[in-house]
């Protein structure tokens, strides 16, 4: 009997779809036992999000700091394990990088095959390396990657996902699509399980399982962008963080700062990059082809 460990946080509910479906096939095969634990700060962060509570969340999520989690209740050594996420900020979310930076980690994780599963917006390259350098101080191997985001483009995006956030409404309105994942990719999350219990039962489940299966699909024009907004994120983090402690007057004082200079930003400066990328994207091609092919991996995307 093979054993697979489960493992996420999800605060709205869509990551926790996603996870149902990617494991349904598992849940169905004879052969393997599968172990969901969900991942639980010993202080919850609420949904829908406030908005102070949101930003106040900000430098710890890029700071990669992370929270205090409840003990993870899993027995045994495991075969397979499969880790979700979602991004915040451009960085795993809190409670994924506690539980990683707890020793309970490395005791389950060391030595063993991760495939990583990611529903977020649009963005989720730089989350990702972040991930692979936590995976890696835990000792465990990275053989997949699945990623489903957002429906809708980038820009409205920017209105539908702190729409979502803030209030807990997903639904269109005016011309702009719903917000989060489409349920039909995320019913078809069904194939990685399917592929896995497959694996599983040949014991080719250590190396990587879904190239072929369009498990990623990278947009290179956002990959610079991520760059710049990192680096930006971790500059207004440690203002942030200057500032004082979670829940201060004076981290208020510099959010609300903060805050208008993103909006200014998502005005003003995001589509003059955007529009810049696309101009020089002939130019380019080559160099992001070769960008796509890295963070795509290690299960690239349809070949």
């Amino acid at each position: 009997m093979k054993k697979v460990l489960v493992l996420y946080y999800s605060q709205s509910g869509q990551l926790r779809s996603s996870v149902d479906s990617f494991v349904a096939p598992l849940l169905e095969c004879s052969e393997v036992s599968v172990d969901m634990c969900e991942i639980r700060p010993v202080e919850p962060y609420p949904y829908p999000w406030p908005f102070y509570t949101f930003f106040d969340a900000f430098p710890e999520a890029v700071y990669l700091d992370g929270c205090e989690v409840e003990s993870i209740d899993a027995d045994g050594e495991y075969d397979l394990v499969i880790l979700a996420y979602t991004s915040w900020f451009l960085s795993p979310s809190i409670p994924i990088t506690g539980f990683l930076k707890s020793s309970r980690a490395k005791e389950l994780l060391k030595d063993r095959p991760v495939v990583t599963l990611i529903a977020c917006r649009d963005m989720w390259v730089m989350a990702q390396e972040k991930m692979k350098k936590l995976l890696d101080e835990c000792g465990a191997k990275l053989i997949d990657n699945v990623v489903v985001t957002d429906q809708g483009r980038s820009l409205y995006t920017f209105v539908t996902t702190p729409r979502w956030l803030f209030t807990g409404r997903k639904d269109s309105f005016w011309f702009f699509p719903p917000a989060g994942v489409l349920q039909e990719e995320i019913d078809a999350l069904k194939r990685f399980g399917k592929r896995a219990c497959e694996a599983l039962k040949s014991a080719e489940h250590k190396k990587t399982m879904f190239k072929g299966l369009g498990a990623v699909s990278v947009d290179g024009k956002l990959i610079a962008t991520e760059k710049i907004a990192t680096r930006s994120f971790m500059i207004w983090g440690k203002l942030i963080k200057k500032s004082g402690l979670p829940g201060s007057f004076g981290r208020k004082v510099t959010i609300t700062i903060y805050a208008v200079f993103l909006i200014l930003l998502i005005l003003t400066i995001v589509p003059l990059n955007i529009l810049i990328r696309r101009l020089i994207y002939p130019w380019r091609k080559d160099a992001i082809a070769k960008e796509v092919a890295y963070y795509e991996l290690p299960s690239g995307a349809l070949t």
